[in-house]
């Protein structure tokens, strides 16, 4: 795909290209062909599985239950030699467990599907609660 970017975001996909994509990227996390980012660099992650609890499984849940309209928009991956990639960005509302209260969290979810090995392979780049204001491509 090279559309052109609008401030740094690729928004010209109709639904079914967003279905497409879901449909590869949860028939990855099914098979546990994915990983969530949990490095040094990514620590907003692991603060925010501690804080609501949400362990392999609930993790796995929640984005097997991501749909097109959760989708807000793609963007280049900027790190070194891997500028051909797209990021894709969804935001899924989730009711979580917040040390025994529970709460509607909207969830920042950013994704990559890469190959490894002439396969696929899932990355959840971001995954925490959404810090900034966010756009829905398919909500009105």
């Amino acid at each position: 795909m090279d559309k052109k970017p609008l401030n740094g975001k690729y928004l010209n996909f109709t639904k079914q290209e967003i279905t497409d994509y879901l449909d590869i990227f949860k028939q990855l996390v099914s098979k546990g062909r994915y990983t969530i980012s949990k490095n040094a660099n990514r620590q907003e992650n692991i603060d925010f599985m501690m804080d609501y609890r949400i362990n392999s499984y609930k993790a796995k849940e929640i984005l097997l239950n991501l749909q097109y309209d959760d989708f807000c928009y793609a963007a280049a991956n900027y790190n070194p030699g891997y500028e051909h990639e797209r990021l894709y960005v969804f935001c899924k509302e989730y009711e979580l467990d917040y040390w025994g209260e529970l709460e509607y969290v909207d969830i920042y979810i950013k994704t990559n599907i890469i190959q490894i090995k002439d396969d696929d392979f899932a990355i959840v780049i971001s995954f925490h609660k959404r810090n900034e204001p966010i756009t829905y491509l398919f909500r009105k």
